[in-house]
């Protein structure tokens, strides 16, 4: 079954729209990574200990590890997806695409667009006009 895909995307979740000959389906997708990790101690008082605060490099390759599993769900929607369009406000959408093209390539046409935030219902909208449906 082919079908064509819109995923409006930033680093907190995604939104994928599939239309497809069978219908239409929106998907919602968390990405659940933190870029600012908190200290393991909750009270401030005292003195402050270096090491309850990991480094910021391994912070880095945890977010980034993290927003890897994202994207990874996110493609592992796009099977059969003969058209992509991924649209969002920041650069995510640019690193879904990176992610995509070294470690799931995609047969199908992706296109990149940038646009602000958006509710459900207005993804909806632009991914029928983008693919008039």
């Amino acid at each position: 079954m082919n079908s064509k895909v819109g995923i409006w995307v930033d680093h907190r979740k995604a939104i994928l729209v599939r239309i497809s000959d069978s219908g239409e389906e929106t998907i919602r997708v968390q990405s659940g990574a933190e870029s600012q990790l908190r200290r393991s101690s909750d009270h401030t008082t005292g003195n402050f200990e270096p090491l309850q605060v990991p480094s910021d490099d391994t912070r880095e390759r945890k977010y980034t590890a993290e927003l890897n599993g994202f994207y990874d769900e996110i493609i592992s929607h796009l099977s059969h997806a003969q058209s992509i369009l991924i649209c969002g406000p920041g650069e995510a959408r640019k690193e879904l695409k990176n992610r995509m093209d070294a470690k799931h390539p995609v047969a199908g046409n992706v296109v990149l667009e940038a646009v602000d935030s958006m509710t459900d219902a207005q993804v909806v909208a632009m991914v029928r006009k983008h693919f008039q449906a």
